[in-house]
């Protein structure tokens, strides 16, 4: 592939390790390489026990998941805007953390 866009991953559990760095992919459109690092992200979250409260699983996840970031190569354009899996995975959590609860639970938390 001449261009396009590379997930690049570094783990949080080896913070700043550039060793610990690897690359996911590749991908023609930045749109497959977003899906791609949004599954890592919601990938990290299925086997979480779910009685953590949303801080807890984000917590977790800045910890010991994986941080996948999206790097144009071959001349392809810069993302608009940049992927964070810090703050998807937060938004991530926000949404696990709702479902199933009821909408006066729901009214409560705002």
């Amino acid at each position: 592939m001449n261009q396009g866009y590379r997930v690049v991953v570094d783990d949080n559990y080896h913070y700043m390790d550039e060793d610990s760095r690897w690359v996911q992919g590749e991908y023609a459109t930045l749109e497959e390489a977003l899906a791609v690092a949004r599954n890592m992200v919601e990938d990290f979250f299925h086997d979480r026990d779910r009685r953590h409260t949303a801080k807890q699983l984000y917590d977790a996840f800045t910890m010991m998941g994986d941080d996948p970031r999206i790097e144009p190569f071959g001349g392809a354009a810069e993302p608009p805007e940049r992927f964070s899996a810090w703050a998807y995975a937060k938004e991530h959590t926000k949404r696990l953390c709702q479902k199933g609860k009821s909408k006066k639970e729901k009214k409560h938390d705002r």
